[in-house]
Parts: structure tokens; C-alpha cells; sequence
């Protein structure tokens, strides 16, 4: 009893939520069996269908502005308007969530997508092509804000970021085959056929969601009113601790996530290379990032939380010295590959548990949390492929090399003490360490 008012006083010293604790002694999932997996299971072949939408269409991009008489810097803001839409509406569905239940906005923002996907048959200008980019973005709200809200109040601390890192595989099979099929498919099919591909795989998913997804929360009979949700997000925004370690998410992987957006033009329109050609090169960046992913899911249970992201430090800086020195010394897209990839791998070792630890810095509900993270990360993604696409095309691969070392040096700047906290709090609560070896 004393030992529990003890760590009470200290978590509050700390400004983390008496919920920490109390977390613990929750009845969670904390076993991965075929049963418990069908959900995860379902969840992410939604996310893959959202990412795809994304990836596929990429290597038609230029096919894309072609046809409607625009120019290739359309091409990184048509991924700009996906994550635009990734943000708009993430402060809505989270708490609206915690009103209704989880179940009811996952399964409409799952059909809300295969018609917005749908809907791209009728696209006649890149005007109308680029607001169908920001509807079909919109479904990434409810994958971040709902979907994975509900993984992580479903499953205990360290099976979540199992789950999280096993989904992350799968998710991650979009970029990598992403554009190898849609370059194959656009060679035979005309480019809106993908988007009819894409609403056939969600299709799938929103049967497998409404099967097998738990509702987690208690529905409210009551209207939850505006000035409540004002307060939660004053709450969660005015949280230091978590406004740090949000940021770092999108930080890790704003250079990747800037490769996606502006590989097109550094390969196919400066590189070259033909359209077959351009999605092969994406295959080793996202080989090593699901590399990683395994290698955190396999070792998770190994290693105390947070030592696999102080591990991904070492490849990151040196796939950040490769970009450098190539840019430098070659100005070719290979070494700008192989940075990218290795930097990858890093991402996939710190991605899962940094996410956790964000999701724990603040007591309010799991949705508005998930959400407040998501329109940060689709803030600095947005601004992020912007800047990207400025500075490579006014600047080239140097530009590119030397925005990335900014980002990632913030990144490892935020990280440190980010990570050191989590860990403390964790020691200091019992949290998991039972065969933690890496320390």
C-alpha cells in the first residue's frame, strides 16, 4: 500500500496519468492466437488498402497529369492532398468514437473509402483527381484515431506493440509491392482501374472488421458536448511531455516518407528510369524497413522498452552519412536508395515503441490521444513532402540529403529524452523488463 501511494507521488512528479498503473491490473489481451489476431488481421488489410491507394498509384502519377494537361509538380502534391485529408478530420473522429463506439466509425470510414475510391471513375480534371485524394486520405484518420486506439486498449503493453509491429509488416507490403503492381497494372489497364482494384481489397477488410473488431468503449447516451472535446484536446496539447514524443514519430519518418513523394521525379523524370524500373528500386527501402519491424516484434519481449530505439540510432546515422556523402561527392539516386534504406531499418527497430510511449504520456481517452498524434503527423508530413519537393527541385539530391540531416538531428535531439523518461517511468511502475537484456 505504501509501495502504491509511493509510485502515485512520483508518477505525478513526472506528469504522467495514475492510469499508467492502473493499466496494469485491466483485463487485456495479452496472449497473440489466431483468434486474438483477427482483428489486427482485419484492421490491417484496411490500412493496406489506405496505403496502397497512395503507393499504386504513384508510378501512374505522371500518366496522371499527362492526361489531364498538368505539370509533374503535381505529382508530390497529390500525396500532399492524401495526408491533408489524414489530418482534417482527426480531431472529429476520435472523440465522436468515444461517444458512439469504436465499431460504428471504423466500419463507416471503411465504406466512406471504397466510395471515395470508387468515385475516382468520374475524374475528369486534376482539380477533381486531387480532391478525391484528400476523401480517400480522410480514411487515414480512422485507422490512427480508432483503429489503433482499439489495439491498444484491447492488448497489454507489450503484446500491443507486438501486434503493432507485426501490422506495420503487413501495412509495409504496400510501399514495397505497391509500385511494382500499380507500374504493371498501368502498363495494361487504364490508371482509375487501380483505384477499383484497391476499393475491391477494402471491401474485404470492412467484412473482416465488422466480424471480428471489439468495441472497447461504452457507448454514451449522452450528447458529448464541443466545449468537453475543447478541453480534452487543451489537456492533451498542453501535455510537454507528449506534444515531445509526438513530434518525434513523424520526424523519424519524414525522410521516407519525402522519398515516397518525390521517388517519381528522382527516378523516372531526372533518374531515367522506366516505370517497371522505378518500383524495383523501392523494393530494398522497403525490404529493410519491414527488416527492422521483425526484428523489434521477434525481440520485444527480450528487450526493455526503449533500448531498440537507442539501437536504431547507429544505422540511422550512418545511412544519414551515406545520403550526405552521396549527394556530395555523386549526385546519383543509387546512394540516395541506399541511405534511405538503411535509415528504413532504423525506422522499423524504433516506430512501434516510440508510438506506445506516446499514447501513454497523457491520462485522456485513448481516441482523442490517437487523434491529437495523427493531425501532427500528417501536419509535418504535409509540410515536410512540401519542403522536400522546394528544395530538390530548386537545389537537387543536395537539398534533398541536407533537409533529412535537419530532421533526423531534431529527431535524435527530442528522442533522448523522450526514451529516457519512458524508461524511467516504466522501471519505476514494474513495467516490463523480465528478460531485458539490451539495455
Amino acid at each position: 500500500m505504501k509501495f502504491d501511494i509511493l509510485l502515485r507521488c512520483r508518477l505525478r512528479f513526472l506528469g504522467l496519468p495514475e492510469s499508467f498503473i492502473q493499466n496494469k491490473t485491466m483485463q487485456k489481451i495479452s496472449t497473440l492466437s489466431r483468434a486474438t489476431l483477427m482483428f489486427p488481421l482485419a484492421l490491417v488489410l484496411f490500412e493496406f488498402s489506405v496505403y496502397i491507394a497512395n503507393d499504386m498509384i504513384q508510378p501512374g502519377m505522371l500518366t496522371v497529369t499527362h492526361e489531364f494537361g498538368a505539370s509533374a509538380a503535381w505529382v508530390a502534391s497529390a500525396m500532399t492532398a492524401f495526408l491533408v485529408g489524414g489530418a482534417i478530420f482527426q480531431w472529429l473522429f476520435g472523440p465522436l468514437s468515444d461517444r458512439i463506439g469504436r465499431r460504428p466509425v471504423m466500419l463507416g470510414g471503411a465504406m466512406f473509402f471504397i466510395v471515395a475510391c470508387l468515385a475516382t471513375l468520374f475524374s475528369n480534371s486534376i482539380e477533381s483527381f486531387i480532391l478525391l485524394r484528400v476523401l480517400q486520405g480522410m480514411s487515414l484518420c480512422f485507422i490512427s484515431s480508432v483503429g489503433y486506439a482499439v489495439v491498444q486498449e484491447a492488448f497489454e503493453e507489450k503484446a500491443a506493440i507486438r501486434v503493432t509491429a507485426l501490422m506495420a509488416n503487413v501495412a509495409l507490403i504496400a510501399p514495397l509491392i505497391g509500385p511494382v503492381a500499380g507500374a504493371f497494372m498501368i502498363e495494361i489497364l487504364p490508371w482509375r482501374m487501380v483505384f477499383v482494384f484497391i476499393a475491391a481489397i477494402a471491401s474485404v477488410s470492412f467484412v473482416g472488421l465488422a466480424r471480428h473488431m471489439p468495441e472497447t468503449v461504452k457507448p454514451r447516451k449522452q450528447q458529448l458536448p464541443l466545449m468537453q472535446i475543447l478541453q480534452d484536446y487543451r489537456e492533451v496539447l498542453s501535455n510537454v511531455h507528449f506534444l515531445k514524443a509526438a513530434m518525434c514519430v513523424p520526424l523519424l519518418a519524414i525522410p521516407l516518407i519525402g522519398w515516397i513523394a518525390m521517388s517519381p521525379v528522382i527516378l523516372v523524370t531526372d533518374g531515367h528510369l522506366s516505370v517497371m524500373e522505378y518500383g524495383y528500386w523501392q523494393i530494398p527501402v522497403f525490404g529493410c524497413l519491414i527488416s527492422g519491424n521483425l526484428l523489434l516484434a521477434r525481440q520485444v519481449e527480450r528487450w526493455r522498452l526503449g533500448s531498440s530505439v537507442k539501437l536504431a540510432l547507429y544505422p540511422i546515422g550512418a545511412g544519414l552519412a551515406l545520403m550526405l556523402m552521396g549527394a556530395a561527392l555523386f549526385d546519383k539516386p543509387y546512394f540516395l536508395v541506399a541511405a534511405i534504406s538503411i535509415i528504413a531499418f532504423g525506422e522499423g527497430l524504433s516506430a512501434a515503441v516510440m508510438i506506445r510511449f506516446t499514447l501513454t504520456e497523457s491520462a485522456v481517452s485513448k481516441a482523442t490521444v490517437a487523434a491529437t498524434m495523427g493531425m501532427i503527423n500528417m501536419t509535418l508530413y504535409g509540410v515536410g513532402i512540401e519542403l522536400y519537393k522546394v528544395l530538390y527541385l530548386h537545389v537537387g539530391m543536395i537539398g534533398f540529403a541536407l533537409f533529412s540531416a535537419a530532421v533526423i538531428g531534431l529527431y535524435w535531439y527530442m528522442a533522448r529524452s523522450v526514451v529516457a523518461r519512458a524508461m524511467l517511468v516504466r522501471g519505476m511502475a514494474g513495467h516490463g523488463d523480465k528478460k531485458g537484456s539490451a539495455r
